[in-house]
């Protein structure tokens, strides 16, 4: 009997390393290939035959062209290979580990001028996908709620430092970093000229300015 459980619990083991390695190969070429044609122009068919698997495993590994868009949103957010959680991303770590809200935040803003730009093209085809596509819009959405939940968590951050304007609550704090941060400001900066380091630079002294104390801008 133990050795049955031993050889039950071996081949398991395999599956899952099999399963791995798969997934990561889909990964590897939905990111290469979104990144080199764009979400419209990219299939899943595309995505099957670069990783050299079949459309249902693609699916079955990580899912459909929406499910790719957001898992490949995860993996350049994350600089890696693979999908990171948020907590898992250095950048994430860095702040949280960072003295100060002042020192948090531009760290924060310094990441955001280095992944946002990265992901924009990929995030604005997702939201017009959704437009007409119940699907997308559905990933969009939850891309969107995932962002503003992780802004609260940043805002309690931020908080427990004291330095944060008492007038301001948790989700003011939270959606002034999450609107400033989504992809479709940097495409309205972009469009003016912007560098990468002048929008990121912005963000910092955007935020200091406005969130803690002692840096408000005077009332007119």
């Amino acid at each position: 009997m133990s050795e049955t459980v031993k050889t039950r619990a071996y081949r398991s083991t395999v599956r899952a390393e099999r399963a791995a390695r798969t997934r990561h190969r889909v990964l590897v070429a939905a990111r290469e290939l979104l990144g080199q044609l764009g979400y419209d122009a990219t299939t899943v068919a595309m995505v099957a035959e670069r990783a050299g698997v079949s459309v249902d495993t693609v699916y079955a590994s990580v899912g459909r062209k929406p499910q790719l868009a957001v898992a490949v949103v995860d993996m350049v957010l994350g600089s890696s290979d693979e999908t990171l959680a948020a907590e898992e991303r250095a950048y994430v770590k860095a702040v949280r580990a960072a003295e100060g809200a002042r020192r948090k935040l531009e760290l924060y803003a310094a990441a955001v001028g280095e992944v946002v730009p990265g992901t924009a093209p990929l995030m604005e085809a997702l939201r017009r996908a959704g437009e007409n596509d119940d699907e997308c819009a559905r990933a969009w959405a939850a891309v969107v709620d995932r962002r503003a939940a992780n802004m609260m968590l940043l805002a309690a951050d931020l908080r427990a430092t004291g330095e944060l304007r008492a007038e301001l609550v948790d989700r003011d704090v939270a959606d002034i970093i999450w609107s400033t941060n989504a992809h479709e400001y940097w495409l309205l900066l972009q469009s003016r000229g912007w560098s990468r380091q002048r929008y990121a630079d912005l963000l910092a002294d955007l935020w200091c300015r406005l969130l803690l104390v002692g840096t408000a801008p005077p009332t007119p």
